[in-house]
Order: C-alpha cells, then structure tokens, then sequence
C-alpha cells in the first residue's frame, strides 16, 4: 500500500507539473477558447480576434498576444496597419475548493478520492477517503456500525480553497494599407507590433 501510495503521488505531481504553464502562443481548440488564439474574418478588412489563457497567463500577457495575433493577421492579408475599433478583457472566474488534502503535500490531486469497494459481510462500502498520513480512513457503510480505525487523519478535512482567474482578449479589427493614421491612438504599424513584440512571445515547445 506503501508503494501505491507514492507511485500515485508521484505521478500526480508529474501530471501537475506538466500543466503548470501558462498558455503559449498557439491556436485555441475551438473559436474562442481560453487555450490559445482564433479570429473570424468579417469583411476583407475586418475580423473579430481573440487571445484566452488559462489561470497561469497574465491579464498583459493575453492583451499582448491579441495584438501580436492582429499584426500576423494584417500581415498575412497583405495590410500594413490595423485599429482596434473594439476592445474587450474579459474575467472568467470561479471558485476552487479541493477537501481531504494534507497541508504537507501542497494540494496533490488524490487518485483515490471517492474510492468505495465491497467487503464480505458488510456489504459496500460508503466512499472512502484515501490518507496521505497512513493509508483509507474509512466510512460506514451499509450493515455494520462503525469502528476505531487505526488510520484515521486529523488533517484530512482541511480544504483549499483558492479562486481561479482566466482572461480572455477579445477586439474587432480594421486593416488598412499605406501609413497608419496618425491621429488614431488605437491604429498600430503591423510590422513594428511584430518586431516590438516577438521577443516577449512564448510559443508551444516543439514535440520530438
């Protein structure tokens, strides 16, 4: 039990790890998402763009990634500049309480959590609650009362709770050919967001 315990503990810390970046630059999974870039061509020289990143991206880092998304779409168009005509930051946010998890193991995903089995004479059990201090705490479960349980965890209804922050960038474009107007303040040089901004972008690492 011992084993299982650290081999499931170790490979949720693996899992977390893996998932503990924030959004690179990179298309979303759907129109939209909160996991990337995507934009909709309203006219020739219109579309709707939109960046949205998970909880570890930045609310500037999203807005950044909007701009950098317009420049490589006027670009790619053949435009020279564009104008944020409309411009939305939007907070998706809701609450994350996470109950049975040890202080000392910094909020570990349980493998184990909601686990129930059946055992003769007893009949199945309720759910039970895995420990990281020693093993099942167990509940009562149907046809026998309960008893002293030798694993039982003081710490194991301590709960975290946290509230999580996704943002998500979303402008209508104009693009436009020549010289940006220069009396536009939301009007930007296509070319010059490219270069200005290319250094600060974090793109998807490259798969073997």
């Amino acid at each position: 039990m011992k084993l299982l315990r650290q081999l499931a503990l170790g490979a949720s810390v693996v899992v977390l790890t893996a998932c503990a970046t924030a959004t690179p630059y990179q298309p979303a999974s759907k129109p939209g998402g909160f996991d990337g870039f995507s934009q909709t061509m309203i006219e020739n020289d219109r579309a709707r763009v939109t960046f949205g990143g998970n909880s570890l991206t930045k609310r500037d880092t999203v807005e950044n990634y909007l701009l950098y998304r317009a420049a490589e779409v006027a670009i790619e168009r053949g435009f020279d500049y564009f104008i944020l005509e409309e411009r939305d930051v939007e907070q998706n946010k809701r609450v994350s309480v996470r109950p049975g998890i040890g202080a000392g193991y910094g909020g570990l995903y349980d493998p184990y959590f909601n686990y129930s089995f059946y055992r003769g004479g007893y009949g199945w059990s309720r759910p039970y609650r895995y420990s990281h201090f020693g093993g099942f705490r167990r509940y009562r479960g149907f046809g026998y009362n309960a008893f002293y349980d030798p694993f039982y965890d003081p710490f194991f209804n301590d709960i975290d709770v946290r509230e999580i922050t996704k943002y998500r960038a979303t402008a209508e474009v104009k693009f436009g050919k020549g010289p940006k107007p220069r009396a536009q303040d939301n009007a930007f040089n296509a070319r010059e967001v490219i270069q200005n901004l290319g250094p600060t972008i974090t793109f998807p690492e490259a798969k073997a």
